[in-house]
């Protein structure tokens, strides 16, 4: 872990739940934080309120994500860029889908991202002794396959893979993603929304988790944001970890240390065959 030097930490989609509350935590802490949104929520307000730069920047339109990236430029050089809008939409089954909506959605959760990233990389700040830092957020689906959901599940396993990619090829930065769990917020609506029709047992079961106790704590996705974001980057870089099922808390170097592909996307029994 590195101390608590002060950092200039970009969120993009800043007005998500999740983004909202990282900057809060965040900005508490004395570091800067700016950001951009695809609409202008109470969330974005309130930040502004506190003296945060924000920017429009919609994910499905190129120009949009240019224009965001040319306001990034005239802002200080990042430290820590997150990377957090999702949607879940469309819902249902892929062949009852609309293709046009399908390609939207993974053009907003996986290609509209990686091109502000593109944009991004160039404006990191590489003076500081430690590396800068991109965190992704990862969805379910890794060792299933969620039905109903397929655009948002094929845009996370990508950008899984993508992370480790990344770290592959740029030994400068560090890029890891997160596996939040399931924490209450408005990106659930959309299962709601969409009904039992579309959404099939997922919309029973997200209102029995909405009544539950089962929701992760937003605090333990924050703490465990803080942690990806100061922690060592041989140890997280590369790398898919879960805020819910990992002891992300303590420290991994052993584990990782005697197996090299922990916490990466992988085939399952590959090796037995020879």
């Amino acid at each position: 872990m590195i101390d608590s030097v002060k950092r200039h930490i970009h969120i993009q989609a800043i007005s998500s739940d999740i983004g909202y509350h990282l900057a809060k935590f965040w900005l508490k802490q004395g570091h800067t934080v700016t950001g951009t949104y695809r609409t202008r929520n109470t969330n974005v307000e309130q930040l502004v309120d506190q003296g945060i730069e924000v920017t429009d920047c919609d994910l499905s339109f190129p120009g949009s994500v240019d224009a965001a990236g040319r306001w990034l430029s005239d802002q200080p050089r990042w430290n820590v860029l997150v990377l957090a809008a999702g949607s879940l939409e469309p819902i249902g089954l892929f062949a009852d889908s609309n293709i046009d909506e399908w390609e939207l959605s993974i053009c907003n959760n996986f290609v509209g991202q990686f091109r502000y990233l593109h944009r991004a990389l160039p404006l990191r700040d590489l003076e500081m002794s430690h590396s800068p830092v991109v965190l992704f957020f990862a969805g379910g689906g890794t060792n299933s396959a969620p039905v109903r959901y397929s655009s948002y599940v094929v845009s996370k396993i990508a950008a899984i893979k993508m992370c480790e990619l990344l770290h592959a090829e740029l030994p400068d930065t560090t890029f890891t993603i997160l596996g939040p769990g399931w924490v209450n917020t408005k990106i659930h609506r959309s299962t709601l929304c969409a009904g039992s029709e579309q959404s099939g047992d997922n919309y029973f079961r997200t209102i029995e988790m909405l009544k539950s106790d089962s929701p992760i704590p937003i605090e333990r996705v924050l703490e465990c944001c803080d942690w990806l974001i100061n922690a060592r980057r041989e140890v997280v870089g590369g790398r898919n970890f879960s805020a819910v099922h990992d002891p992300w808390d303590s420290d991994l170097i052993n584990l990782i240390e005697s197996n090299p592909d922990a916490f990466r996307l992988r085939r399952s029994d590959n090796d037995r065959f020879g």
